[in-house]
């Protein structure tokens, strides 16, 4: 089967930048097809003027052009330039890249991740060259520009004005797609009730499955007492981290030891050493997920915003850790409370409230550590392939299309 991938970002040895998982995800997916004997093309978003064609792992990447006043994932910008970048984002109709490589690879269908610098004018030129289109949905780009529904320091229940505004035409062309698949029942359900997708036939959920190195499944030593718990991520706002500290902050500092793993500047270290000064903290900066996991004995996913099928949980799991999560966007559905981890309010005093039960009972972490390694979630990343390969199947029969 050919299939012609689109993603924002899609790292490559010229063009490494990863700034969360569904780049992972997109290239996993598509080495996996390669090595199962389809025929995968990828185009992303250009990064610097003029990037060429890169071959990666047997996969062609080919970098569209932004028409754009600046290149998306680039410094941070005012909010008046970001509105003119998402104005003229929403705006555009065709992508002559799209058009091109498919005239040249005759791909089976067009399968769209993340869409920054890409617009959904990957999808309209698609469709109108008789291909059929899946998206699948990492993020709320379709409803927001910020791409997380989250402002004020909460998750957003309605779109606002500008909301709504600066994604009026990319709501619109979901009239384009064949398919679309959510990482979670979560995020597929928050666009259907904004009345995305009335007109796509197939809609489907496919969570997301562990793409990482995640070390050994033996359980980190808990022999003097203290209890290692670890985040994991992106050190921001909405993904609950200055929360996760002030709950830190409550709890005897005998007994707990935090791991942080991402990238942090120095003024977010010493505002995090600020949050909790007496407690046990160690910043690892951005490190692989084997040295992360092999450290900690819970992970702890303290999300404040709809986070849609965060890959930590799934790595977690793969890696035998238990998960304190938030009942946010997809993390409720991929924990099992009691049996695999715990769910938890995401205010301070409610994480450290379920921290400290946590402490009061450290024979709960090796029950679950035991269940994890004993097998009790089997959503592995082949299931994930599996079940795209399905959607595939039944988009190729809807068009009355034979399987190349």
């Amino acid at each position: 089967m050919k299939i012609l991938i689109t993603s924002s970002l899609y790292p490559t040895p010229l063009a490494p930048k990863v700034v969360g998982g569904a780049e992972i995800y997109a290239r996993r997916l598509a080495e996996t097809l390669v090595g199962q004997n389809d025929s995968v093309e990828v185009i992303r978003a250009a990064s610097t003027p003029n990037q060429q064609m890169e071959s990666c792992n047997g996969i062609d990447v080919y970098s569209a052009p932004v028409h754009n006043i600046y290149f998306p994932f680039a410094r941070q910008h005012s909010a008046p330039v970001r509105g003119i970048w998402h104005a003229i984002e929403d705006w555009q109709q065709m992508s002559e890249i799209v058009a091109a490589r498919i005239k040249a690879f005759k791909p089976d269908l067009l399968h769209s991740h993340n869409l920054s610098g890409l617009t959904t004018a990957v999808w309209r030129t698609a469709a109108e060259m008789g291909v059929p289109v899946l998206h699948t949905l990492h993020d709320y780009y379709l409803t927001c520009p910020r791409c997380s529904r989250f402002s004020d320091g909460h998750a957003c229940e309605a779109s606002c004005m500008s909301c709504q505004l600066l994604t009026f035409r990319r709501r619109g062309a979901t009239r384009h797609l064949d398919a679309v698949v959510g990482v979670s029942q979560r995020i597929l359900d928050i666009h259907t009730r904004l009345g995305l997708f009335t007109q796509t036939p197939l809609k489907v959920v496919l969570r997301n499955a562990s793409t990482a190195d995640v070390g050994s499944d033996e359980q980190t030593s808990m022999a003097d007492g203290t209890i290692t718990f670890g985040f994991i991520g992106r050190l921001t706002e909405e993904k609950g981290i200055y929360n996760l500290v002030r709950a830190i902050a409550m709890l005897p500092p005998d007994r707990i030891r935090l791991v942080i793993a991402g990238h942090a500047s120095e003024s977010q270290r010493e505002h995090i050493k600020a949050l909790a000064p007496n407690a046990r903290m160690e910043f690892l900066g951005f490190v692989q997920p084997k040295q992360f996991y092999e450290q900690v004995n819970v992970v702890v996913v303290p999300s404040v915003w709809e986070d849609p099928c965060p890959l930590v949980i799934a790595d977690a799991q793969a890696a035998c850790k238990p998960v304190l999560g938030t009942p946010f966007g997809g993390i409720q559905e991929a924990i099992m409370p009691g049996l695999t981890g715990w769910l938890t309010s995401p205010d301070p005093a409610s994480i450290a409230k379920s921290i400290l039960a946590i402490l009061d009972a450290p024979q709960q972490i090796l029950e679950m550590s035991g269940r994890l390694k004993s097998g009790i979630v089997k959503w592995t990343f082949d299931d994930v392939v599996s079940g795209y390969r399905n959607v595939f199947d039944q988009l190729m029969r809807s068009r009355g299309m034979p399987r190349t």
